[in-house]
């Protein structure tokens, strides 16, 4: 080997793949998704960016560590074992999470656009079409095709939720890209809390509620005008 060749080993190849699935550039929709914070924002719930970081603090602790991280590594392992039974059970559990018409049609819509992607880069789909159900699904595929482990799915995953929310903010509050980052970097012990307890979470654990979501996902679906799509 040359002198000065830098290699690199197996961990960093996986990691690679991981910033590839976390990418913003990603063609999967999220931009042109609030969630509801447009909403919030209009009705003067969120002003400023310790609103915008307690709202996003709060979701973090219920519906991302109850639901989201313990049913991604769900999935990543039904596709790890080509378990279609198990893989639509944990899809059919995400979408009755999701509390709003708005969040289920979101997560059609990107776990449709997230096939398109996967079928774009060579991974293989399993023939039932239950990827398509759901984003979160997708993602996991995805990580269980390429290797990536529990701890930095769960972590990537979360990680490109909130940066996507952070960014709504800023456009909408707005906020200076400073302030974003400071946010990101607040948040950043709430991310490795909700992986750590998301992980461990039992079957029958599964679960959360966030009342104020849903109203504002609510509100969003009807508001007037609206950059962010219903």
């Amino acid at each position: 080997m040359a002198a000065g060749t830098i290699t690199m080993l197996d961990g960093d190849h996986h990691l690679l793949r991981l910033m590839h699935l976390v990418s913003p550039s990603l063609p999967t929709g999220a931009f042109a998704y609030s969630q509801g914070l447009e909403w919030a924002v209009e009705a003067g719930w969120i002003r400023n960016a310790d609103d915008l970081e307690g709202w996003l603090r709060d979701l973090i602790a219920h519906n991302l560590t109850g639901v989201d991280v313990p049913l991604l590594d769900r999935m990543r392992t039904a596709c790890q074992n080509q378990d279609d039974a198990a893989l639509m059970r944990w899809c059919d559990l995400l979408l009755a999470f999701r509390e709003t018409h708005e969040l289920r049609l979101e997560e059609h819509n990107r776990g449709r656009a997230m096939v398109r992607l996967l079928e774009g880069l060579a991974v293989p789909l399993p023939p039932s079409g239950l990827v398509g159900r759901s984003q979160l699904a997708g993602f996991a595929l995805a990580a269980a095709h390429w290797q990536i482990d529990r701890v930095a799915a769960a972590a990537g995953y979360l990680w490109s939720w909130l940066e996507n929310q952070v960014l709504t903010g800023i456009k909408l509050i707005p906020l200076g890209q400073t302030e974003g980052h400071r946010i990101l970097l607040q948040l950043d012990p709430a991310v490795a809390a909700a992986v750590e307890r998301g992980l461990s979470l039992d079957d029958d654990a599964i679960g959360a509620s966030s009342p104020a979501m849903a109203m504002a996902s609510s509100g969003h679906e009807t508001q007037y005008t609206r950059l962010y799509r219903s």
